[in-house]
């Protein structure tokens, strides 16, 4: 792997907190890194007006409006959204509650869903259940944890048209493994009727979204993904021709122009506000379009090649990882190319004779080395049921067997081992933030485990 002098410059303006505390940080999916600059620019943008709640004509209330309206102009720039309007949330979960309680679900609905999705998109289901509509799961492949083609193709094309709204819910790329769906779904789906909604969260993170060719009815956005800084703040997408689908279910400051006690009745507002309940976050947001002039200045092609040049390297080393009796020591689940993944690299890792290491154990290991990844079920257990090849029967049974549980008492039920574990690039990682971690993990070389739960935690310095 080459190093780019571009990228380690940026790291040294831009993240120096890195290699000023020593620490690996390769958890990119789970929130960004922000950049110096960012942060002192917005210091400095509060520091030098006064802002005020904008729900006002005043001075300061009109200030905090025409900040937020201009990011709300960028955001829809930086999209290529101009048939979009841009709804302001707290979070991407946020995004997608709006969806699930506002789709007109019916008793002759269908809520088709992937099986690799991050929970909050799972969660929508329950919106659908309410209204006596169905939810059908389209499964992904164990081998390279795409979507399967034929399954999705029928279960569209299957689907009663006509007789009730349609809803196909599904991730540009995963949260977990890192794997890029394609983007062509969302025609097809529309064609068999379905409208579409897509979870961009991890996607936009490293990759260019032009809603002007790929048109989803509604896109789910966290902008602390892209760029670190402000966390507490995302944004709803949806298309103006579909703005009419989702019916306000109650009302707050902010989202009515008139509402009474006396008689009890309101007008909502007409456009992205109505969706917007109580005070925006008028401090942070005008930081959202600081940080996408950020990424505009570096350029998302130049971003997208170099977490590619980076995950590649990864993935390389991570494969010539292997015991003296030539069994792996990692197992990357998903492709193994770049062509359809992101920067996430999902892996287990196995002993000398092939058992796993808890992902508690590993995380033991890179926590007492300053190394940041993620562990466990990513919020996505799709996915983790897909790759620890848990069965339909062996999970109804549990959920049937109780009234409450968790996820060690699942594993206790089971018998099997669940989650996993998860390291993700990003703008400032380099080589030697990949080589520290790598180097970790080959201390597990030829060793063999001795209770299955149990893993050394070493320190780079006894390697």
């Amino acid at each position: 792997m080459v190093e780019d002098p571009f990228f380690d410059q940026l790291r040294r303006e831009e993240y120096e907190n890195l290699d000023k505390h020593h620490h690996v940080y390769l958890d990119y999916t789970g929130g960004n890194l922000c950049p110096k600059s960012l942060v002192i620019s917005h210091q400095t943008l509060l520091l030098e007006n006064i802002l005020g709640n904008p729900h006002s004509s005043n001075p300061t209330s009109q200030k905090s409006t025409d900040l937020i309206e201009n990011t709300r102009i960028k955001i829809l720039e930086f999209f290529n959204a101009q048939d979009y309007l841009c709804v302001f949330t707290p979070n991407a979960s946020a995004a997608l509650k709006i969806v699930g309680e506002s789709y007109p679900f019916g008793r002759k609905s269908t809520l088709l869903l992937l099986s690799d999705n991050h929970n909050s998109v799972n969660g929508i289901r329950e919106y659908c259940f309410q209204q006596g509509g169905i939810t059908k799961y389209i499964p992904v492949q164990y081998e390279d944890l795409q979507i399967n083609e034929n399954s999705l193709v029928r279960a569209l094309h299957e689907t009663p048209k006509g007789n009730g709204c349609n809803l196909f819910a599904y991730p540009a790329q995963s949260n977990a493994s890192g794997v890029k769906h394609y983007l062509r779904w969302i025609e097809v789906a529309q064609r068999e009727g379905f409208h579409v909604l897509l979870d961009a969260a991890a996607f936009v993170t490293t990759s260019k979204l032009d809603l002007s060719w790929c048109r989803p009815d509604f896109v789910s956005v966290s902008f602390y993904k892209i760029f670190g800084y402000p966390t507490g703040v995302g944004c709803l997408l949806i298309k103006k021709s579909s703005f009419h689908l989702l019916t306000k279910v109650w009302f707050a400051g902010g989202t009515v122009s008139l509402a009474s006690v006396v008689y009890q009745h309101k007008f909502l507002k007409n456009g992205c506000e109505r969706f917007e309940d109580g005070t925006l976050n008028y401090n942070n947001i005008p930081a959202i379009e600081t940080g996408l002039k950020y990424i505009e200045s570096i350029g998302l092609e130049r971003i997208s090649r170099r977490i590619g040049t980076l995950t590649q390297y990864f993935i390389g080393e991570l494969k010539s990882l292997v015991h003296d009796n030539g069994r792996p020591i990692v197992k990357i689940f998903g492709p193994e190319g770049y062509d359809n993944r992101g920067g996430s690299v999902m892996m287990k890792f196995l002993d000398a004779l092939g058992n796993v290491y808890t992902f508690e154990a590993i995380e033991l290991m890179t926590n007492a080395n300053r190394i940041s990844i993620r562990s466990g079920c990513f919020c996505n257990p799709g996915i983790d049921e897909i790759n620890n090849r848990l069965t339909r029967t062996e999970i109804s049974q549990y959920f049937q067997s109780r009234q409450n549980g968790d996820y060690n008492d699942m594993k206790s039920f089971l018998g099997k081992q669940r989650g996993a574990t998860r390291a993700s690039v990003g703008l400032p990682t380099n080589k030697s933030d990949i080589d520290t971690f790598v180097t970790l993990i080959k201390s597990l070389k030829n060793k063999v485990l001795k209770q299955p739960e149990m893993a050394t935690v070493q320190t780079l310095a006894e390697i």
